[in-house]
């Protein structure tokens, strides 16, 4: 029923406590791939200088436990015998206030990233801005893999509204009953868009799946409860118990997880064309996610950054409705 209920986190990397059980604390790493460069050895040469060899590692991103989500009510013995017939009606309700606080999580981890990359005015020119959105994410080497374009309430109506994207069709064309895809609108250029009423109306967020790590962990059933019981499924974990309290003549029912969210950081592989060689960035940065907004201007990284340098993205050719234009330019203001 949780799975059922979520937006946005089922549209982050999930990863369950399963492995990570016995750990000191509450923080868990993930791992992340390393990165290598490539060597040139001349052919035919005279071997007086050997191969170089690099050191591999794979990266550790840390994941805290920072949230416990619970929902908690008490049904008296009256309720019980008479208004309610079967448990089920009561277990629904408690897990979508579970599944809202998730929400709020991974809306809260979402909009307060820095994003290198904001394009702005986009309500101008929708589909010239989704393809600019593809465009740097493919530039910044962000996995093609689960792409998403999360919109808000304002960004979706102008969406529907511009026949070049012909969204409209797809409105209601539901093939199941889970909260993501109803609120799915439909697939283009490479994004599955996707509606959320919780993050900002005029904002959208286009991102791979794997720029943000969701992890959910289901407590421990206690031994003194009659009756309890942990479960997951698609990575999301949950644990409900019931007890009597024979003072007050009611049923107590919790449901509730541990849950942690975090952002994915990368190490950068480009090109140096003066030396002819592979370069990789000495910084850790967040590639896998930009943002949207139907006003205002663009914000792109510095062209003296290493970002910039390593990806090409960079203030000096900033999109706009009606072209490529420096940041600098009065036609961005």
């Amino acid at each position: 029923m949780l799975e059922q209920e979520l937006i946005i986190p089922n549209l982050f990397q999930k990863t369950g406590i399963d492995q990570f059980k016995g750990a000191d604390n509450d923080t868990v790493t993930v791992k992340v791939e390393g990165v290598l460069p490539f060597h040139d050895y001349a052919f035919r040469n005279d071997r007086s200088q050997p191969i170089q060899f690099d050191e591999y590692s794979e990266r550790k991103i840390p994941v805290t436990f920072g949230g416990n989500s619970y929902s908690a009510v008490k049904l008296t013995d009256e309720q019980n015998d008479f208004d309610i017939d079967q448990w089920s009606k009561l277990l629904r309700p408690q897990t979508r206030a579970v599944g809202r606080g998730l929400q709020r999580r991974a809306v809260k981890t979402l909009t307060n990233q820095n994003y290198n990359v904001t394009i702005g005015n986009a309500g101008q020119n929708l589909r010239g801005a989704l393809i600019e959105a593809r465009r740097v994410l493919n530039k910044l080497h962000a996995p093609k893999e689960g792409r998403c374009l999360l919109v808000g309430s304002d960004f979706e109506s102008a969406l529907l509204n511009e026949e070049k994207l012909n969204l409209a069709q797809n409105v209601g064309d539901s093939e199941a009953e889970s909260a993501l895809r109803t609120a799915s609108l439909g697939e283009r250029f490479g994004f599955r868009i996707v509606v959320d009423q919780t993050i900002p109306t005029d904002a959208a967020y286009a991102f791979a799946s794997s720029a943000f790590i969701f992890l959910s962990a289901a407590p421990s059933v206690p031994q003194s409860v009659p009756f309890g019981a942990t479960t997951s499924f698609e990575g999301i974990a949950l644990r409900w118990i019931r007890d009597y309290d024979s003072l007050y003549l009611q049923d107590r029912s919790v449901v509730n997880t541990y849950n942690g969210f975090r952002s994915v950081t990368d190490v950068l592989v480009g090109w140096d064309d003066a030396a002819e060689k592979e370069i990789i960035s000495t910084q850790e940065h967040f590639v896998r996610g930009i943002r949207l907004t139907l006003d205002g201007k663009s914000d792109y990284p510095a062209a003296a950054s290493e970002l910039a340098k390593i990806t090409g993205i960079s203030d000096a050719r900033v999109w706009t409705p009606t072209g490529i234009k420096p940041e600098s330019d009065p036609a961005n203001a």
